[in-house]
């Protein structure tokens, strides 16, 4: 009798829908019950003070400019996926980790924020993929260079000057 009723179990959940677990609708995703928007909406009802912006667009810097300081003004600079405290990708999540190792002032830009951003960073240092690491102006490279770096020690040469003047300073 376990033997039959257990049979018409399975055989009755075999007759079920299959659910999908993913679909896509009007530029948004639905995964798990979740939705995930992929699209800024166009909504003539928003109000223009809800609208998404650029914050570039509305500073009146280029977007090469602000690079262009970044680098200039800020002993280290990431630009990566997310933030330092929040890193929204493995490569920019290791990054972030090899340089916290060494104590130094670390500014960062979240390159998601804004395509204009992202392509003009990659215009600045020739280089297509993300995270970009640039220390006392240079441009460095991506995370596995800075990993082999920090291995060699050669990111520590680097980086001593940039911590003395931080412990200085403090």
């Amino acid at each position: 009798m376990a033997r039959s009723l257990s049979s018409m179990i399975l055989k009755g959940i075999s007759r079920l829908p299959s659910t999908r677990l993913s679909s896509q609708v009007f530029g948004s995703t639905y995964q798990n019950g979740m939705k995930y928007s992929t699209t800024l909406s166009n909504d003539p009802d928003t109000h223009e003070d809800f609208r998404a912006t650029s914050k570039l667009e509305t500073s009146g810097i280029s977007a090469k400019d602000v690079v262009e300081q970044d680098v200039k003004e800020n002993p280290v600079m990431i630009y990566m996926k997310g933030i330092p405290d929040f890193p929204q990708c493995g490569f920019s999540s290791l990054a972030v980790r090899v340089l916290k190792q060494y104590n130094v002032p670390l500014s960062a830009r979240n390159i998601l924020e804004d395509p204009e951003l992202k392509n003009s960073v990659k215009a600045y240092s020739h280089w297509p993929t993300f995270p970009q690491i640039f220390i006392n102006g240079e441009f460095i490279g991506g995370s596995d260079i800075v990993l082999n770096m920090h291995q060699s020690g050669e990111l520590k040469e680097k980086l001593t000057d940039i911590a003395a003047s931080k412990e200085k300073s403090t």
